[in-house]
């Protein structure tokens, strides 16, 4: 890699967010999930290529981890980007389901069993 490369690969993400390096909200994890609000709100504005790109992938639900490897982006600079996205009311946001923290032991009871026939 050359030295103009690995320069360029540091500005652009710096420039894809407007300087900007922590997002404006928090409602984004690596196991978020992402769509895009089709049709777009009247009145939207004409998105940015990287914001184009991002609502072409999110076409169909997509995991924001999942969205930073295919944009080749950090997820840091993903989250400031769809931050844009959600705000603008071009996206919509799954958060991951919570767990239940209590064991089912149930569940737990068939795995031993299944184990044991192993």
């Amino acid at each position: 890699m050359s030295e103009g490369d690995a320069a360029g690969r540091l500005v652009r993400p710096f420039t894809l967010t407007g300087g900007r390096t922590r997002p404006s909200r928090a409602d984004f994890t690596l196991i978020t999930s992402v769509t895009a609000v089709d049709p777009p709100p009247e009145g939207a504005t004409r998105p940015q290529p990287e914001h184009a790109r991002i609502l072409r992938l999110c076409a169909k639900p997509i995991v924001v981890a999942e969205l930073a490897a295919e944009l080749d982006l950090p997820v840091s600079v993903v989250v400031i980007l769809l931050c844009d996205l959600l705000e603008a009311g071009r996206i919509t946001v799954q958060a991951p389901r919570l767990v239940s923290r209590t064991p089912d032991l149930a569940l737990l009871q068939k795995v031993r069993d299944g184990l044991g026939r192993l």
